[in-house]
């Protein structure tokens, strides 16, 4: 039994679990409810060209195309639901593409010379189908009641990025058909429902501007129905494709544009769809996508480093903001990021399978992920709380939020904005306690009136919050004016007076001008202003022109931040 722990950053409870089995790992993994797990199984391969979900028998494929010689043996490595290995199926040649058909009896495999075919109760091997030869690696895709296939050849395989590739199908009688469609690189397909196929192109040499396209495989004749190249007037904007995904009901794509991220665009015209997806972390470039087949989720696939997210499951509806679940691969028990065209869900939508792969590209990881499959309520209570309100000066927000179902494994975060005159502003974050306090802290730097509003964004186990606000009532900062004078001084010799000048809250945009009276016996004037050094300390000199009481008044008005002071000295003056 071997538990591994490892580097997560997750947004719901932990859970650690091990089973005994050849090759798999079961590490420390998030869950949104106690049944929730991710477990992993290391693969028996060197490089990955497909997978595959049979939900019928509930069997994994996962392709190992070997294609580093023309003599090399292909393999598919054959799991079950819950990380077992089931059996080892070996190719000639190499092998490619991988596909079912519609009820998940058959299993199509390219191969270099033909179509290879199993049956997916027996493992036994069928009638191979005849195709062009393959020397760059096939995409395979069943729609239709037909599996499509791609040919790419090339003299070596430092062009096979950038050769010509045709699309062509599998017939009933185990022979192919060119169907008119080509063009240049290692061409990608995506089958989707209500007849639907998908082919992608990825950047190359010899396409600058690569296409997306949607067709109707319906009958007997391939008919495009959506097509969109991506770069504007400047060349600038092209897809960047490592992996596309139909949502499941069709409507809409998804692509894993490694420039452009996550591109959400719909079905009928391949125009952008009105409400897109939020970008992926900073430093994480997308490499796979896929829809739950319920769905409830979208699985992003990323390339990442470090304790960036390496993988993401949302909401598949892009206006529900819930925070994803996210998960940071990295090491020797998880691979280091996910492997491009490495997604794939159950149809009922209750696993994920992720391939990942290590930095070098060498060995590779299968992920089994169970997200939740209930979410529990969430809510403020007690209204926000305020301390003192000062402009320029840290003020401190309190509040607390209540959340039904398991204590989550990492802290819940709220977000917080402030609105006053000036307009709305983000306040970031803040960490709720375990008892659900939290305190969000500001410095408002405008005097008046200002709301803040706290929201909870929910994550895959709790819903959104029902956000809270509070207004404060902001006010000026203290000022304040000290006076050190002598008790007595003498007209001949003048009277000095030093002081300090203070100002709380943000600091003056300039230095302050303080405003000297001088009132004695003969009456009130003013003397000259006098300017606050930066330390704050100022000096007042002056010859009293009589005898007797003097009192000397300093004052500073204020501004739109502060409140204004004064203070007040009195000297006996001698002849």
């Amino acid at each position: 039994m071997n538990t591994a722990r490892r580097s997560r950053r997750l947004a719901a409870t932990l859970l650690t679990a091990a089973l005994a089995a050849g090759g798999l790992t079961v590490a420390a993994a998030p869950a949104a409810h106690a049944a929730a797990s991710d477990l992993v199984a290391k693969l028996p391969i060197s490089s990955f060209s497909a997978l595959a979900v049979d939900s019928a028998h509930q069997r994994v494929y996962v392709a190992d195309s070997n294609m580093g010689s023309y003599t090399n043996t292909g393999l598919i490595a054959v799991y079950d639901f819950s990380g077992e290995r089931v059996t080892t199926l070996s190719t000639q040649r190499h092998v490619s593409g991988l596909a079912l058909n519609a009820d998940g009896s058959v299993l199509y495999v390219g191969g270099r010379e033909g179509i290879l075919r199993y049956d997916t109760a027996t493992y036994t091997s069928l009638s191979a189908g005849t195709a062009g030869t393959d020397t760059c690696g096939r995409s395979l895709a069943f729609v239709g009641g037909r599996a499509y296939h791609t040919t790419p050849y090339a003299n070596y395989t430092s062009e096979c990025d950038a050769t010509l590739t045709y699309l062509d199908n599998h017939q009933t009688d185990n022979t192919w058909q060119r169907t008119g469609w080509q063009d240049h690189g290692k061409l990608q397909l995506e089958a989707g429902p209500g007849d639907r196929l998908m082919m992608g192109q990825p950047l190359n040499a010899k396409a600058a501007d690569p296409f997306l396209a949607v067709y109707d495989a319906s009958g007997t004749t391939l008919v495009r129905t959506a097509g969109r190249r991506f770069a504007d007037a400047d060349g600038k904007g092209a897809q960047n494709l490592k992996d596309m995904a139909f949502s499941a009901d069709g409507s809409k794509v998804a692509v894993a544009d490694a420039t452009a991220g996550t591109r959400l665009l719909n079905t009928a015209d391949l125009s952008d769809a009105e409400t897109g997806y939020p970008a992926l972390p900073s430093g994480a470039s997308a490499s796979a996508v896929a829809f739950g087949g319920d769905g409830k989720y979208l699985a992003r696939g990323a390339s990442a480093s470090g304790a960036t997210p390496d993988l993401l499951l949302s909401p598949a509806d892009p206006a529900d903001t819930t925070a994803p679940l996210e998960f940071v691969f990295e090491g020797s028990l998880d691979g280091d990021r996910v492997a491009p065209r490495g997604l794939e869900w159950s149809a009922d939508g209750s696993r994920l399978f992720a391939v990942t792969t290590n930095t070098a590209g060498n060995q590779y990881w299968l992920h089994i992920v169970q997200p939740p499959a209930v979410q529990y309520d969430s809510r403020f209570t007690g209204g926000l709380t305020h301390s003192q309100a000062t402009a320029g000066e840290p003020l401190a927000v309190r509040g607390k939020l209540e959340f039904d179902g398991p204590a989550p494994a990492e802290p819940l975060k709220v977000t917080a904005t402030r609105t006053d005159a000036n307009g709305t502003h983000e306040l970031g974050t803040a960490t709720v306690k375990a008892d659900g306090t939290f305190t969000v802290l500001d410095e408002p730097d405008l005097v008046g009136d200002a709301t803040y509003t706290v929201s909870f964004l929910g994550d895959l186990t709790h819903r959104p919050a029902t956000d809270v606000t509070h207004t404060v009532s902001v006010g000026k900062a203290a000022s304040s004016i000290a006076l050190t004078a002598p008790a007595e001084a003498s007209m001949s010799t003048g009277v000095r007076i030093t002081g300090t000048f203070a100002a709380q809250g943000k600091a003056l945009p300039e230095r302050a001008v303080l405003k000297v009276e001088r009132a004695d016996r003969l009456g009130t004037g003013t003397l000259s202003s006098v300017t606050v050094a930066a330390d704050g300390t100022f000096t007042i000199d002056d010859l009293p022109r009589t005898r007797r009481e003097t009192t000397y008044t300093v004052s500073w008005p204020g501004d739109d931040l502060h409140e204004g002071s004064t203070a007040s000295a009195t000297v006996r003056v001698t002849r």
